[in-house]
């Protein structure tokens, strides 16, 4: 039984997509869970795998191509199958169907959704976007909205980003409120005229919006103090003030009072609030008294167990979920190398001798290892199940710490670019991706991955493939250690690094030879500029 496959809609934006890639071809063999090919749509290129099984028969969109979303892109079904009838009734069928469901939407819309009412639903803003979590809302129920305004921020499992109205109106209401996470495609919130039936347009919403968004529930919150923190109490407490606790479980407090709080110490369920409906604010903080005579005097007082409770950030959760893919799908091994750094450091104090130029250890590095796997592309490589995908361009991916976790923004063509560029580029980088400002865009396409922590004194580590990359580079610091040069037992200054591979693409000799030719650029860093 043929199985129609159309251009699909990875994007909320996404009207229309471009097939950057395909990974099968007409008679191949298709599993479910293929990757049938890359997809580029309004913000990323993205992998579009197969949901079943069978031989390809057409494909529909060329590589190259871009048709809109739900165009023919493939037809999958049995060896020899005759589907002539579907490539002839393809296009008016579809344009039937589009007719006959566009009628049924617009009818249930007159039907039960209010004039001048538009439904916000929670955007994709990345594509491994599952679900995000409103960070604040910059807009409150019954302010005045026009386009372009900053609705809220919201965090991603990459970011937290601001998120704008396509529309003018009133904010009739919130969905999601400030700390609470959904799936992507929830009701976020409903923007209409002031007088607008509120009450129909909350039940249109939910036949409207997609069934997926009723599925994901939400992280549990009732046995959570405060959004930060947790305390067990093993002491016997006496009677105090009480703050006022939500049904949701959550504390009524302002988030500058939920801060001070943590700094002063202070446990903030006993603290009570003088805000509007008994809301903690700063001020009750800073005037609040701890109990004396045997009662909680302190947030963690001498003698009293403490726990601190943190609900996983998207971050969190995807860095989780793509490390361990990794680690158990990959069968990693590692190289250990350690170069001499004498050389690299009198280049580096040289170069930095001109006037308004800085560059770091990390920029050479990332230099070297472009340079090395220009030759060396077997290492600049992807895996896949049916072919390996070597890469002839290097999009260097640079891991950063952040408060939560890790994030890879990515210097297109690294090999290309100057020391100084590279260092402007990663400084900006780093600096965006500590405010959680960095774009999809901006970590997407890695064809390799550095990780440095020799800035934290690290001597040696190694480190998780960040796939879809073949390798990772793992940094370590620069150290003063005796060496022996020309018989001689010297001072020198040497560096380790270690290379992570995936032995399904990359073959030790393979990774071996990768190594010296770094070695070569990094301890010879003047032939970088020839």
């Amino acid at each position: 039984m043929a199985e129609i496959i159309n251009m699909p809609r990875l994007s909320d934006t996404m009207e229309e997509g471009t097939v950057a890639t395909w990974f099968k071809k007409v008679g191949d063999t298709v599993k479910e869970g293929d990757i049938l090919a890359e997809i580029e749509t309004d913000k990323a290129t993205m992998e579009f795998e197969a949901f079943y099984a069978g031989e390809l028969l057409h494909i529909g969109i060329q590589e190259g191509g871009t048709a809109p979303v739900d165009t023919l892109l493939a037809i999958i079904g049995d060896k020899g199958e005759d589907i002539s009838a579907h490539l002839k009734g393809s296009i008016q069928e579809k344009e039937e169907l589009i007719e006959v469901e566009t009628a049924k939407i617009e009818t249930s819309k007159t039907a039960t959704m209010p004039e001048n009412v538009e439904i916000i639903t929670m955007p994709r803003l990345s594509d491994t976007m599952e679900e995000g979590t409103v960070a604040s809302w910059l807009k409150k129920v019954g302010d005045t909205v026009s386009e372009g305004d900053i609705l809220a921020e919201i965090e991603t499992d990459k970011a937290t980003m601001e998120f704008e109205s396509f529309y003018n109106g009133t904010l009739l209401h919130i969905g999601i409120q400030e700390g609470e996470s959904a799936a992507v495609d929830s009701v976020l919130a409903i923007i209409g005229d002031k007088d607008a039936d509120l009450d129909a347009a909350i039940i249109a919403s939910s036949k409207t919006t997609s069934p997926s968004s009723n599925d994901s529930t939400p992280p549990k919150k009732e046995e959570i103090i405060s959004p930060e923190t947790k305390v067990e109490k093993t002491t016997q407490e006496i009677s105090t003030p009480q703050a006022v606790i939500a049904n949701n479980g959550r504390i009524i407090a302002s988030p500058l009072a939920k801060k001070l709080a943590i700094e002063k110490g202070i446990d903030i369920t006993i603290v009570a609030g003088s805000g509007d409906g008994g809301r903690i604010v700063k001020r009750d903080i800073e005037n609040h008294q701890p109990t004396q005579g045997g009662g909680v005097k302190s947030f963690v007082p001498s003698g009293v167990e403490s726990v601190e409770e943190m609900a996983n950030s998207q971050m969190r959760k995807t860095i989780a979920k793509r490390l361990a893919a990794s680690k158990f799908t990959a069968p990693h091994y590692y190289l250990g190398v350690e170069f001499d750094m004498d050389n690299a450091i009198a280049f580096r104090n040289q170069f930095n001798s001109i006037p308004e130029t800085k560059i770091s250890f990390n920029d050479i590095v990332v230099k070297a290892t472009a340079l090395a796997l220009k030759q060396h592309p077997q290492v600049n490589s992807r895996w896949y199940d049916d072919k390996i995908v070597k890469h002839h361009h290097v999009h260097m991916g640079v891991a950063v710490a952040v408060d939560d976790g890790l994030v890879v923004p990515v210097v297109k063509f690294a090999d290309e670019q100057s020391l100084p560029q590279i260092g402007d580029q990663v400084k900006d980088y780093a600096i965006r991706a500590r405010d959680k400002k960095l774009t999809p865009a901006e970590m997407d396409g890695s064809t390799f991955t550095i990780s440095n922590l020799g800035m934290f004194g690290i001597q040696e580590f190694t480190s998780i493939i960040n796939q879809p990359n073949s390798s990772i580079l793992s940094v370590g610091a620069i150290i003063q250690k005796p060496v022996v040069k020309d018989g001689q037992i010297v001072v020198g200054n040497t560096m380790k690094l270690t290379l992570a591979c995936d032995h399904r693409s990359v073959d030790g000799a393979t990774g071996s030879k990768f190594l010296q030719a770094l070695q070569q650029y990094i301890e010879n860093p003047i032939t970088m500029l020839l």
